[in-house]
């Protein structure tokens, strides 16, 4: 790829993101989760599947990278809150291992389970699964920063 083309795929990266800033405060949330539907909530573990869609395909037309990522912060989130966080907190780290891809209208899992919830960091790992077969396509690790509530 000469200078050129790298040139004019970032201008055209602008053009994008110049649509994007006319969007809703809270576009980005709703727009990876609609679909998401809730298996399972119980004390330190969240489990949700969804079909993937085709708004959250790549140029390769398999699920995005980033969109696992969102799933991961996301679900990762909801499973340290259940396990009794006082708030969701904000992202510290997250690690992902991306094994294999999921397509168009294939039915995935999100399987949230927490490692850790301690005073001032949570600590849970995701795997994300192909229904049909139980195959790990992504594992990430999310570490959090958990607020300590004020006394005043």
């Amino acid at each position: 790829m000469d200078l050129e083309s790298v040139k004019r795929f970032l201008e055209g990266m602008e053009e994008k993101s110049s649509k994007i800033e006319t969007l809703p405060h809270q576009f980005f949330d709703p727009f990876i989760m609609q679909g998401v539907q809730i298996d399972l909530i119980e004390p330190g573990r969240v489990v949700c599947s969804m079909k993937v869609p085709p708004r959250l395909l790549n140029s390769g037309n398999f699920l995005h990278g980033g969109a696992t990522a969102s799933f991961i912060d996301l679900v990762g989130s909801a499973a340290i809150y259940s396990a009794g966080a006082s708030s969701v907190g904000v992202s510290l780290e997250i690690n992902i291992s991306y094994l294999d891809a999921a397509f168009l209208d294939e039915e995935i899992e999100i399987d949230a389970k927490v490692l850790r919830v301690g005073k001032a960091v949570g600590v849970v790992s995701v795997e994300l699964r192909k229904k049909k077969t139980g195959k790990i396509f992504a594992q990430g690790r999310h570490t959090k920063y958990l607020p300590v509530s004020s006394k005043l």
